[in-house]
């Protein structure tokens, strides 16, 4: 579904940013990137979502070549990116945060549907569309963020950093989410620093270091892996 083939990416001449990174994404699956701060996970994903172009390499979506298309066109092919730190527009409404996701679909009636149906992911969506966005909590824009990007109606879900800053309480209602957002067909490409919780609810995951992939392997395997223990879960 999503194939990234030997890219590169630089900030400037100076900054190299990844070095021939290699990854793909298959129907079905939640595909996790784990790695330190700095390592490249947000770089790749705005690689993939047309914010940032590669030097080279080749990023394929559903048969599409999108390594030098622009971020809408991306989006509007369906491969959508919540970023990290939410991004929400704080001063519009819930409501109208959430129809800015829905600009890839024309069709009233379609909006109104995903609108119902995110709203029933998150409750408190529903309960507060007339509150402005800078007035819900950090849980909640993030459930925001989420919700906004789900009403392009995504056929791949590309989420950087979901529980950054969360109460635990509210990681898990996250994690539980992105589990049913799964459930209801959409594959999902997870960037997290919680790579506990990545590895166990994702079919393989990636490990990329200082703009490398490292590893890679079923996330099974992985979350028992000695060095993946020590470096990225605490345990040795």
């Amino acid at each position: 579904m999503l194939s990234v083939t030997n890219v590169h990416v630089s900030y400037g001449r100076k900054i190299k940013a990844l070095h021939g990174v290699s990854l793909a994404v298959r129907e079905g699956e939640i595909v996790c990137l784990i790695g330190a701060n700095g390592a490249g996970k947000s770089t790749l994903l705005k690689t993939i979502s047309g914010l940032l172009w590669p030097e080279s390499g080749e990023i394929v979506f559903n048969g599409h070549r999108v390594d030098s298309v622009p971020a809408h066109r991306v989006a509007a092919l369906g491969l959508v990116h919540v970023p990290e730190g939410r991004r929400i527009f704080p001063l519009m409404t819930v409501q109208e945060n959430l129809q800015m996701g829905a600009f890839t679909r024309p069709h009233a009636h379609e909006r109104e549907k995903r609108l119902r149906w995110v709203c029933d992911l998150f409750p408190v969506l529903g309960d507060r569309l007339g509150q402005e966005g800078s007035t819900l909590s950090g849980g909640e824009q993030q459930m925001l963020a989420i919700g906004r990007a789900l009403m392009a109606k995504p056929r791949l879900l590309m989420l950087d950093e979901p529980s950054m800053g969360l109460a635990p309480l509210v990681v898990r209602k996250i994690f539980s989410v992105i589990s049913d957002i799964h459930r209801s067909g959409t594959p999902i490409l997870l960037v997290e620093q919680n790579a506990q919780e990545a590895l166990r609810i994702a079919d393989r995951g990636y490990v990329i270091e200082t703009g490398r992939i490292v590893q890679e392997g079923k996330a099974k395997e992985l979350l028992i892996d000695p060095a993946v223990r020590a470096a990225y879960l605490g345990v040795s």
